[in-house]
């Protein structure tokens, strides 16, 4: 396959942070990484005449890439999501919030808010010798309530990966680009980010041996850390960005 086919390259050297991301796509005409991103998504080099990005802060996009195409009156926008990892089985947070975020979100009703407050620490355990005193653990409901929360997941599936994946608005995500940095090279992958959702959550929804929940390849889990501070109890969801150099 070409490269703007499986979209994945070895590069000379690594990216440190979006703003390099940046650099490269503003000094396209002499960066060959950012001629083949503008490949991948579509665009004939020669047609290209004039590409500014920037970085985003806030939102699912990390870098907005804005391309004047000759001859077209209307400026093409492209919104990346950056993830950085440094090994093949590094996790990244895609999503994080307060249960009653997610509420807003996606209208979550009394009984499963119970529950994702309970699993990551808002209400304390109420059953007997937990195994952690501070949550409580998917296995450790009762088999009528954790179906109770899977129903609810599985219902609900695809407004959620779309939501913590890509997000909403204009701001939301319409490629996703892993830069991998190893200790002698480092290579990227550009894909669709209905490829990454299709990838990420197209498998089911099934409770963990630690007691967490995998909705697909995402998994979701009380945050913790931060020094046992009210933020670890969160609730956050998590996955590993170099998988999407296997597809």
């Amino acid at each position: 396959m070409d490269l703007t086919e499986r979209g994945s390259h070895a590069a000379k050297a690594g990216f440190k942070n979006e703003k390099d991301i940046v650099n490269k796509f503003n000094n396209w005409k002499k960066d060959n990484d950012a001629k083949s991103w503008l490949k991948i998504m579509g665009y004939n080099l020669s047609e290209i005449e004039y590409v500014e990005a920037i970085v985003i802060s806030g939102f699912k996009t990390d870098v907005q890439v804005q391309v004047t195409v000759k001859l077209k009156k209307a400026i093409d926008v492209e919104n990346l999501q950056v993830k950085l990892v440094s090994n093949s089985k590094g996790f990244n947070q895609i999503d994080k919030r307060w249960i009653d975020k997610y509420v807003k979100m996606w209208s979550i009703p009394d009984n499963v808010v119970v529950i994702l407050k309970k699993y990551t620490g808002e209400i304390k355990p109420t059953i007997k010798n937990p195994k952690d005193l501070r949550r409580t653990f998917i296995n450790e409901f009762s088999k009528k309530n954790q179906q109770i929360l899977l129903n609810w997941l599985t219902k609900n599936k695809s407004l959620i990966v779309n939501d913590i994946i890509k997000g909403r608005g204009k701001f939301a995500a319409e490629w996703m680009l892993v830069a991998q940095k190893a200790e002698n090279n480092a290579r990227w992958i550009l894909k669709p980010i209905n490829v990454v959702i299709n990838h990420f959550g197209n498998s089911e929804i099934i409770v963990t041996k630690q007691g967490n929940i995998k909705i697909g390849n995402i998994t979701m889990q009380r945050k913790g850390g931060d020094g046992e501070r009210e933020t670890a109890k969160m609730l956050q969801f998590k996955i590993n960005p170099a998988e999407l150099f296997q597809i």
